[in-house]
């Protein structure tokens, strides 16, 4: 159990740690100290230990951290240990590559099915998919226990979803759509900006060279 009032910042430095302790996994390292991962991931040893004390410690004095016991006691709290099963709104450029990443497998996330409102896309093969029509959308996602919408179109073609992928009880969505969504309490969502991402590194750039 841990403390539900963590901070979003601690929170968000979880994904980075499970993803150097599986670095450390295929290396074979069986254990490591707070100091040895700081170095390695440029983060102080002090607030290592502070965010993994956030959730019961996970270290021996002396011994440090057991590689394979922290990775996968991270991995459960992310939730990494249960199957989700996504389905892509949006067929184009970026909706396909978000198909075709084969990484999100070996997370527990698994695409079901991707969807899009064009004709010339509705019935194209992605991956090992057939894209449908978004009018096919509230059956699929009650057929196939779908927790995950995607969405990857444009920001009117997102707004338009929204009614229905909340009288689907879809549990979160994850949008690249670039607009903010109005949607209630019970639906988590994740927003992804890419340009604001770019627009960020941009401003270090600039700060940098002056």
């Amino acid at each position: 159990m841990h403390d539900k009032n963590i901070s979003q910042v601690v929170i968000s430095r979880l994904p980075r740690y499970f993803r150097y302790l599986g670095d450390l996994k295929d290396e074979g390292k069986e254990r490591i100290s707070s100091g040895e991962l700081s170095k390695r991931m440029n983060v102080t040893a002090s607030q290592i230990r502070q965010d993994f004390n956030h959730f019961g410690g996970f270290g021996q004095q002396g011994y440090g951290y057991n590689v394979n016991y922290l990775y996968d006691e991270i991995g459960k709290i992310l939730g990494l240990d249960k199957r989700h099963n996504l389905i892509i709104i949006g067929a184009g450029n970026l909706g396909q590559a978000l198909a075709n990443y084969m990484n999100f497998e070996r997370r527990g996330f698994y695409v079901r099915g991707i969807f899009d409102n064009k004709e010339s896309l509705i019935g194209t093969k992605v991956r090992d998919m057939t894209v449908m029509p978004v009018e096919d959308l509230k059956d699929f996602i009650k057929e196939n226990s779908i927790d995950i919408a995607v969405l990857t179109l444009p920001k009117q073609g997102a707004t338009g979803l929204i009614d229905t992928l909340v009288e689907c009880k879809i549990s979160g969505i994850w949008n690249f759509a670039h607009c903010d969504l109005d949607v209630p309490d019970s639906i988590l969502v994740e927003n992804v900006h890419l340009t604001d991402s770019l627009m960020k590194l941009s401003f270090k750039i600039h700060d940098h060279n002056e």
